[in-house]
């Protein structure tokens, strides 16, 4: 199959050689072939048999081949099972290579050829579509220090964990992640989802709350407390001040404790610190929020709260997020979440599939109204919620359908379509009038929350998300 590429950073890149090592008894079948009338040159060709394997064929084609920013390219270069390709690419006077073509879905890092090189790359590799993304690599545990102050935070792609804290020793229905938050935090996830049931509602002055899942503990080995979590956050924010977390907050657990109870426990010994979390009731810019925790509420308010904020009430409103929905805003306007969970059998993963990548295109077209004259070009823009997407579902019942099941197909697929589809118009069915809605778009993929981000040293799909913010970079950096 021939290779296609696609550049998802903010810069021209050029590919200028291909290396091709074949093994084959045929050694002269098919090594590069022509490259087509799309490109600019094709230099020269050279074939030597290597000496200490004679069945293999090393081919070495110089070419020029100009990848523009957020585009894709068709190319004529064959890819195959019995073929390893080193590619050389040109960023302004800056080689760069990758130096194995992989056949898994695993990332690789350009090795990057010139001293003191600028800029950084990380290329996936989709085999069976023949398929090669780029984008540029970040410091994921500052990736947001590049983004401007002025910027909403929901105008973000941001990678968010699902019952983050469940990474201990527990049911196989209750465990959704393999990392711990600290591990979460630096390697990209700026949104926790929390569920806590307070230890002693009768007695508002004692500060414990339990961190659960549904009525679960989340460790056989013994409570785990919302304190230690917090602190845990503290501690990445303070190395990391350039960075906020999102945490949204729900009840749950056994017992009679209440909303009211919850959120004023919450008030009275968390999140009262201003210069700590940021609790008004609505979407605040990046500047507002680093060095913060950004309260999303799942919960109702303590009458004495809702006169905060000159009567607008205390943290960012999902007190009435729908259950197990395909996409839904909340009341307040400012969260429109998919959250789809109820996969009875292995087969409505495809349904939960189709709704996950549903929510990633609306959030795609997105545009971020940014202070500056192109304000004016995009007119009266609607507001920008948070777009949410859980990736995330679960059947008790059902071993298939346990978290780290469901997230062995989710996560995978979902990291295919973000590299091959998203914010994509090239080769995708879509009337004309959504073409150009895409294009228009920022190509946001809102909040990505996920299971079992991180197994085994997996980061990809966190990867993946934030590199989709260049585009809304790259719109900051031209004011």
């Amino acid at each position: 199959m021939s290779l296609v590429i696609r550049n998802l950073s903010s810069r021209p890149i050029e590919l200028k050689q291909v290396e091709s090592t074949e093994t084959s008894p045929s050694i002269g079948g098919g090594a590069i072939g022509n490259i087509t009338s799309n490109f600019s040159s094709l230099l020269r060709r050279k074939n030597t048999q290597s000496q200490a394997e004679p069945q293999q064929s090393v081919t070495s084609v110089d070419l020029s081949i100009t990848l523009q920013p957020f585009t894709t390219t068709r190319t004529d270069i064959q890819v195959g099972p019995n073929k390893s390709l080193r590619l050389i690419f040109d960023v302004e006077s800056e080689r760069h290579a990758l130096n194995n073509l992989k056949t898994s879905t695993l990332s690789s890092v350009l090795t990057p050829l010139s001293p003191e090189p600028r800029f950084n790359y990380t290329a996936i590799h989709l085999a069976q579509a023949s398929h090669l993304t780029i984008y540029f690599s970040a410091n994921l545990s500052l990736w947001m220090r590049s983004l401007k102050d002025e910027t909403p935070l929901s105008a973000l792609s941001i990678p968010g964990t699902h019952n983050s804290p469940t990474c201990h020793r527990a049911l196989p229905s209750v465990r959704c992640q393999s990392a711990s938050p600290p591990e979460q935090l630096q390697n990209g996830v700026r949104f926790f989802d929390i569920r806590v049931q307070p230890e002693s509602p009768e007695d508002l002055s004692k500060d414990g709350l339990i961190l659960v899942h549904s009525v679960f503990p989340i460790s056989l080995t013994g409570p785990k407390y919302l304190r230690g979590l917090i602190e845990e956050v503290y501690t990445f924010l303070d190395q990391n001040p350039s960075e906020t977390v999102i945490m949204s907050i729900k009840r749950e657990g056994t017992g009679d404790s209440t909303d009211a109870q919850l959120s004023r426990i919450l008030k009275d010994h968390y999140a009262g610190d201003i210069n700590r979390w940021f609790t008004a009731p609505r979407i605040p810019t990046l500047g507002e929020a680093r060095h913060k925790i950004v309260l999303i509420r799942r919960f109702g308010l303590d009458e004495g709260l809702k006169s905060e904020w000159d009567g607008a009430g205390w943290g960012i409103d999902a007190e009435n997020w729908a259950d197990n929905t395909p996409n839904a805003t909340c009341r307040s306007g400012d969260i429109c979440v998919q959250d789809f969970y109820e996969v009875g059998e292995t087969e409505n993963i495809d349904k939960k599939l189709t709704y996950s990548k549903e929510h990633l295109a609306r959030a795609s077209k997105c545009v971020c109204p940014l202070p500056g004259p192109d304000v004016l070009d995009f007119g009266a823009l609607p507001k920008q919620p948070f777009y949410i997407n859980f990736l995330t579902a679960s059947n008790f019942w059902k071993v298939g359908c346990w978290p780290e099941k469901i997230a062995e197909k989710i996560n995978p697929a979902i990291l295919e379509y973000v590299c091959l589809k998203h914010n994509e118009t090239d080769g995708v069915d879509l009337p004309e009038e959504e073409k150009e809605a895409v294009k228009r778009g920022d190509g946001c993929t809102g909040i990505v929350v996920c299971d079992w981000v991180g197994y085994k040293g997996n980061w990809d799909l966190v990867k993946c998300i934030v590199a989709m913010n260049a585009r809304l970079e790259l719109r900051e950096q031209s004011l």
